[in-house]
């Protein structure tokens, strides 16, 4: 279990920070992870999949948000 808590611990770590190259690191870790159960490595590798793809989704919100405001009206702010 001490394994697991520590690999646990790595995944909030990785979602706090919010960096997409962290995650992507950890994911391919966590494919190799002999110790961990079939169900904990699928968990783990689950949230930050769906961390990812949401980051993913907010950027390109944001991205055509800001191209609408700076397309407005034809007047850049």
């Amino acid at each position: 279990m001490k394994h697991r808590d520590e690999v646990f611990a790595q995944v909030e770590l990785a979602l706090q920070n919010n960096v997409i190259r962290e995650m992507n690191e950890l994911l391919g870790q966590l494919s190799t992870d002999a110790e961990l159960s079939r169900e904990d490595r699928f968990v783990a590798q689950q949230r930050l999949r769906q961390a990812v793809f949401m980051r993913g989704t907010e950027k390109e919100a944001l991205d055509e948000q800001r191209h609408k405001q700076l397309t407005r009206g034809g007047i850049i702010k």
